[in-house]
């Protein structure tokens, strides 16, 4: 059985070898490692398991029902949090931007529950974070450099 296999196989590389040759230009010492990389592509060929079919990757939860007002909950396990950024970096490897690309989501799907975002953004505002120093500050003389003036009398 094997020496029906490898000579089938032999035809095989012949007849690859002679078509190819037939259309195209090749030069002579270029023949010998033609006929061994077609050789070991047939031969490689029958080895090889056929490669598993690609999973259909599903939801956890539906797209539309993972941002809630408290918690968004991560399509991937399921997991529900104020805030996903950690969650997705350690538990799947995965930033924000590589998630949304995963599930084909928009790009700015939220990954943090909105009335956490609110309850930040009140908070910075309250310590006065975001403004303008030089707005909310009243102005002040810049201090004149060099030498003091001196007093007329």
């Amino acid at each position: 059985m094997a020496d029906a296999d490898s000579a089938h196989k032999a035809d095989l590389v012949a007849e690859i070898v002679c078509s190819y040759v037939a259309k195209n230009s090749i030069a002579v010492d270029q023949i010998g490692p033609l006929i061994a990389t077609v050789h070991r592509t047939l031969s490689a060929l029958g080895d090889s398991e056929p490669a598993p079919a690609p999973q259909v990757r599903a939801p956890v939860v539906p797209v539309r029902r993972s941002v809630q007002p408290d918690y968004v909950v991560c399509l991937e396990c399921g997991f529900r949090a104020q805030t996903l950024r950690r969650h997705l970096r350690v538990q799947h490897g995965l930033d924000p931007a590589a998630y949304r690309a995963r599930w084909n989501l928009k790009p700015d799907h939220p990954v943090t529950a909105p009335t956490y975002s609110r309850k930040r953004a009140a908070m910075a505002r309250q310590i006065g974070l975001g403004r303008n120093r030089s707005i909310t500050e009243t102005p002040v003389a810049p201090r004149r450099r060099g030498r003091p003036r001196r007093a007329t009398a």
